[in-house]
This record gives structure tokens, C-alpha cells and sequence, in this order.
């Protein structure tokens, strides 16, 4: 069973950084692709970027510019780097990964206040 595990999660001001990391618990994986999705209190969860085994990312409008989903050198570990952070980034981010089926972390709750 794969288990992914995200961090790096927290409280930030409007403006800060932010960088989230989601890797396999134990093993390396080459996975197919990878991504970030988040879900906000009372709303569905929506997809933030996702990245091929190609390197080939995407990214939702309301990020674009601003996040960066990047991997490691073995595929098994994805980032997203979050710049010019504002309060409707608030949700809780969880990574998702797929091998021959889809895995998805616990997720990490990321708050942007004043």
C-alpha cells in the first residue's frame, strides 16, 4: 500500500511563502504523475497543478503565476512552491499521486491571515 505524506503546511500572512512536499512513506516510487488539490471550508475540492512523468504541468487559474509544482530526480516526490500567498489560498492541500491506481495524502491544512 502506498501512503503519501505531505508537509510543510502553516500559518502565513498575506504575501508569504509558502512550500508544501509529498513524498511516499518508506519507498520510492516512479509515479505516473502527481498533483496538489485543495478543498476550502464549504467547498469542493479542486484541483491546484499537477505535473506528468514528463514534467509537463498545469495549473488552475487562480494560481497560476504565483505556485510552482515541481519533482525530484526520482519521481517519487512532489513540490509546490506557493509565492504572493492571499486568503482565499486557505483550504487544505493534499497531494495525489497514481500508479496503476490513484493515491492521496492526509492532507496539510495551509492558512493565510492577518
Amino acid at each position: 500500500q502506498v501512503q503519501l505524506v505531505e508537509s510543510g503546511g502553516g500559518v502565513v500572512q498575506p504575501g508569504g511563502s509558502l512550500r508544501l512536499s509529498c513524498a511516499a512513506r518508506g519507498r520510492t516510487f516512479t509515479f505516473y504523475a502527481m498533483a496538489w488539490y485543495r478543498q476550502a471550508p464549504g467547498k469542493q475540492r479542486e484541483l491546484v497543478a499537477n505535473i506528468s512523468i514528463g514534467g509537463g504541468a498545469n495549473y488552475a487559474d487562480s494560481v497560476k503565476g504565483r505556485f510552482s509544482i515541481s519533482r525530484d530526480k526520482t519521481l517519487s516526490t512532489v513540490y509546490l512552491q506557493m509565492n504572493s500567498l492571499k486568503p482565499e489560498d486557505t483550504a487544505v492541500y493534499y497531494c495525489y499521486a497514481r500508479l496503476i491506481k490513484d493515491f492521496w495524502g492526509q492532507g496539510t491544512q495551509v492558512t493565510v491571515s492577518s
